[in-house]
């Protein structure tokens, strides 16, 4: 979505994305009980984007619905155990993995 929103302030976009899908506030902290360096929101959206693109391009799925639909996924709660080396993985190692339903 950067060739819509490359101009916008990033904070703006998420509260106007947050309210727009009513997406309600959770409990989730992955970064309390993290015991080593956590990547920075950049690095961890690169992993995302690419398994969202990859999934856009071979099922021919729309990009916000698939957005929700990994972060809703048990492969989100996986790639963000920074205690875990799946955040490290290739992007078609985490492709596969979601597709089959588990860590291959």
């Amino acid at each position: 979505m950067a060739d819509d929103y490359h101009s916008e302030n990033i904070d703006k976009v998420a509260d106007e994305l947050i309210d727009g899908y009513r997406i309600e506030t959770g409990v989730f902290d992955n970064v309390a009980d993290a015991k080593y360096a956590i990547p920075t929101y950049w690095d961890i959206g690169k992993v995302y984007k690419r398994l969202i693109i990859e999934l856009c391009d071979k099922q021919g799925k729309e990009p916000v619905e698939t957005l929700i639909e990994v972060y809703n996924s048990w492969l989100s709660r996986k790639i963000e155990d920074f205690n875990s080396s799946l955040y490290f993985e290739n992007p078609d190692y985490l492709y596969q993995s979601y597709i089959r339903g588990e860590v291959l």
